[in-house]
């Protein structure tokens, strides 16, 4: 007897292929409403990955602080303390190492940008012919200037609000981080808590890792380069180690732009053969942190491909400028830490669900 069903009308293989498409086109439509609305509350949205961020990096301070015997709340707020005295610290290292060597970079920059205007610039490029240009533009649109200002004195004001408001959610995120797993259970429907929980797990020792990981690495080079720049005599090495230690949490683009800076000091004060030496220690630190710091340090956290981390940091800039680059690594090492831990649960063997990742 002849089976009577009708044949499908597309192949096995194309019906998979639209089921695929029709999953990425569901999934991208929804990261892209996502990226809408935290880009639409930006305001509240950045200072809690900030606080997240610092959370991750701060928690094992926090931790031998609380089995030390110190009560959670007195611990949160010494970590909290801890971290606004060594940001408050680097911070008056850059200013003061910048003001203290700025007149002479600037003075070296006017005799070299002289020079350069002279063997290969046009008419109209010298200095006096761009200060007398640039006189002409401020008298004519002075009342632009002065409305840039008042907007660069608002940023400045949201910035400062964002940044205390991510200090305080630091606070409240340690003093409560043990009932984290509790409060989750109980937003999420019954029966995928285990699952909610494992997964929020092990993004968070992503960023944790990602974040202890990178935090020494960016001492080293910074040391390192430090020495190297004080060796050389370079003007403002103590500031341009403390830009080192910034950028180093900008994988890639942040060493390249850091260590670039220090070179043109280099080069404006000390001449073609300092410069020459700085680029070679800057190199050698950078050969030192890819093929010895980043394996041992960096060997149990998420490992993402140069590329895709380019990609992360491209679009993160897209999407909220410098801190956008400098959140879109862990958010992506997140990503992927949540993608590995539901690959695990869904491969194992007889479709039970491994134990969840320990603490």
């Amino acid at each position: 007897m002849q089976d009577s069903s009708p044949s499908p009308l597309l192949p096995e293989s194309v019906r998979r292929l639209a089921a695929w498409c029709a999953v990425a086109l569901l999934v991208s439509g929804v990261g892209y409403v996502g990226v809408l609305l935290c880009v639409q509350f930006r305001a509240a949205v950045i200072p809690v990955l900030l606080a997240l961020l610092g959370t991750a990096l701060l928690l094992p301070l926090h931790r031998r602080l609380v089995r030390a015997g110190v009560q959670r709340s007195l611990s949160a707020g010494l970590t909290c303390v801890a971290v606004v005295a060594v940001v408050g610290g680097a911070v008056y290292i850059v200013v003061s190492a910048l003001i203290d060597s700025g007149d002479q970079i600037i003075a070296s920059l006017r005799i070299a940008a002289r020079d350069l205007t002279r063997h290969f610039g046009a008419a109209g490029t010298s200095l006096d012919d761009i200060a007398s240009n640039a006189r002409g533009l401020l008298s004519r649109f002075g009342g632009t200037a002065a409305s840039g200002v008042i907007s660069g004195v608002s940023v400045v004001g949201q910035a400062f609000a964002m940044a205390v408001l991510a200090l305080l959610l630091v606070f409240f995120f340690l003093r409560d981080s043990d009932r984290a797993a509790d409060a989750l259970r109980a937003l999420v429907p019954r029966g995928s808590g285990d699952t909610v929980t494992a997964v929020a797990r092990r993004a968070f020792q992503a960023v944790e890792g990602f974040m202890r990981g990178t935090t020494l690495i960016a001492l080293i080079d910074a040391l390192c380069i430090t020495v190297g720049l004080l060796v050389l005599k370079v003007p403002g090495a103590v500031g341009l180690g403390a830009l080192v230690f910034v950028g180093a949490y900008i994988p890639y683009l942040g060493a390249f732009i850091s260590g670039a800076v220090a070179v043109l000091v280099a080069l404006a004060d000390r001449g073609f053969v300092i410069a020459l030496w700085v680029l070679g220690v800057v190199l050698a630190v950078q050969l030192l942190e890819g093929h010895v710091l980043q394996p041992m340090i960096q060997s149990r956290t998420v490992q993402m491909h140069p590329a895709a981390v380019l990609l992360a940091i491209t679009a993160g800039a897209s999407v909220a400028g410098i801190v956008g680059m400098l959140m879109a690594v862990p958010l992506t090492a997140a990503a992927v830490g949540v993608l590995s831990e539901l690959r695990r649960r869904h491969t194992a063997p007889g479709g039970q669900a491994p134990p969840p990742a320990s603490p």
